[in-house]
């Protein structure tokens, strides 16, 4: 990754908005694939990594100005549990963005167009509890070093950059340690950028309870920081989490909200009422957010919702 200006920057000063993709799992998993497995959707890289293509492919189509790459739960790490040395395991963390890069590129030939923007690629970087695949990274008490943080994602990092990807997504980050740890090693890469998305306690914290507030303080002034927010989260609580960040940050704010129920990490299902169809984007538009999608149980038809009624 050689970039010189911020992606991000550079969309919303000739857009308003910035559209998201929706949850990769979910279409994966309706397109036949099994995700019950620790590397999740990670595992398609291995064995069907031309669906990944395709559901890139569908949410472009969708509206979508970024896509989120299949790389969320792959780390050098998760593949060496699966007996895959790191060689072979840095060569599928770059894939999951020449596939998003492919997907992009072949759209944009055919769909180029006056009124929306080249789709970046964001390089999804997962959080250190999505390798323990036990929902730690919806609580954020790892209980590990600094030291542990950055080497577990400073490789992965490396590789995803090298790939070519836009720009980084460190997403679904529950602790203030762990973004921490992020955006230090994001420094010793000056040219890159990333946004910063917090998993959430409620509307005023994120998972391991640092107030909303503390965070876009801390992280606001960091340069290479193009967004700052949260996703895997509860639609019904964004809005009031935006009017709470957005105190504390003159950053873009980017918020992509699950449908609307609730995860189980001990039996890895899902409960409760199905929310797409009133992911109150209009009202996250209104309230501050910038860049808006969706997470875990969303598809290209919220996608495509969203860009019919603000693009």
């Amino acid at each position: 990754m050689s970039i010189s200006s911020n992606p991000i920057n550079n969309i919303l000063s000739d857009y308003p908005l910035m559209i998201l993709d929706g949850a990769l799992a979910t279409e994966l998993e309706a397109h036949g694939c099994n995700l019950d497995d620790p590397l999740w959707s990670a595992r398609v890289l291995l064995e069907k990594p031309e669906l990944i293509y395709q559901v890139h492919t569908e949410y472009f189509r969708a509206g979508a100005d970024c896509a989120i790459t299949a790389s969320y739960q792959a780390s050098i790490a998760g593949f060496a549990e699966r007996d895959i040395d790191e060689t072979k395991a840095i060569e599928l963390i770059k894939k999951s963005v020449a596939l998003a890069r492919k997907a992009r590129d072949d759209f944009w030939k055919e769909h180029e167009q006056s009124n929306r923007p080249k789709p970046l690629v964001a390089a999804s970087v997962g959080p250190y509890g999505a390798y323990l695949a036990d929902g730690s990274e919806y609580v954020g008490n790892y209980d590990v070093t600094n030291k542990v943080l950055t080497d577990f994602h400073r490789k992965r990092m490396i590789a995803l950059m090298e790939a070519g990807a836009d720009i980084l997504a460190f997403e679904t980050i529950p602790s203030l340690q762990e973004a921490t740890v992020l955006t230090e090693i994001l420094k010793e890469f000056p040219n890159t950028y990333a946004w910063l998305s917090f998993s959430l306690k409620d509307e005023t914290q994120i998972s391991d309870g640092t107030p909303l507030k503390d965070c876009g303080r801390q992280f606001t002034e960091h340069d290479q920081i193009a967004a700052i927010g949260f996703n895997c989260a509860s639609a019904q609580i964004i809005t009031e989490a935006i009017k709470n960040i957005k105190e504390s940050t003159n950053k873009p704010i980017i918020v992509y909200p699950n449908s609307g129920e609730t995860y189980d990490p001990t039996t890895k299902t899902w409960h409760g009422e199905e929310a797409c169809a009133s992911l109150s984007h209009k009202e996250w538009f209104k309230t501050g957010a910038s860049i808006i999608g969706g997470c875990c149980r969303t598809s290209p038809r919220d996608i495509a919702v969203i860009a019919r009624e603000l693009r």
